[in-house]
């Protein structure tokens, strides 16, 4: 059998998760049974587009279900006791320039479960991640990304 991946996250990023699933499971569930409902009222199923755009966004509600449910059962919680701010791991937020030009940017690194680089939250899986993960501040960082590499220097980890 074959191993479960494991999703490391926070606390609040779990909980995010748990919130997400019970929405699904009390109130999307239901609007979409009662949408198939309708649909089925229409007639003729083979030719009905209602019934049809209700049953795809069944199958995308219960796959994204049983997504979050795997995910919150194979959690590992990060805790903030186990972060120390000298070296950049899972959990940290970490600020960093781009050399030569000195453009700031800030992420935290978080596990794939809860990235959203729009809130500045990037994967551990992610190029940046990966290439940050170890290092202390002052460090000079080559970031191999899929438009070649960037090179960034460490300013703080928090």
């Amino acid at each position: 059998m074959a191993k479960e991946k494991v999703f490391p996250m926070t606390e609040a990023g779990k909980e995010k998760l748990e919130q997400e699933l019970e929405f699904l499971k009390t109130v999307r569930r239901k609007e979409v049974v009662e949408r198939i409902k309708i649909a089925r009222s229409f007639g003729d199923l083979s030719e009905n587009s209602e019934y049809d755009s209700a049953k795809e966004e069944q199958a995308f509600v219960e796959g994204r279900i049983t997504t979050l449910e795997n995910m919150i059962r194979n959690a590992k919680i990060i805790k903030d006791d186990d972060l120390n701010t000298d070296v950049i791991t899972l959990g940290k937020t970490v600020t960093f320039i781009e050399l030569p030009d000195g453009e700031e940017e800030t992420y935290t690194i978080v596990g794939s479960a809860e990235a959203d680089p729009f809130e500045g939250k990037i994967s551990n899986d992610s190029p940046i991640a990966k290439s940050l993960i170890g290092h202390k501040v002052g460090e000079e960082v080559v970031v191999q990304t899929p438009g070649g590499e960037m090179n960034v220097k460490v300013i703080s980890i928090s």
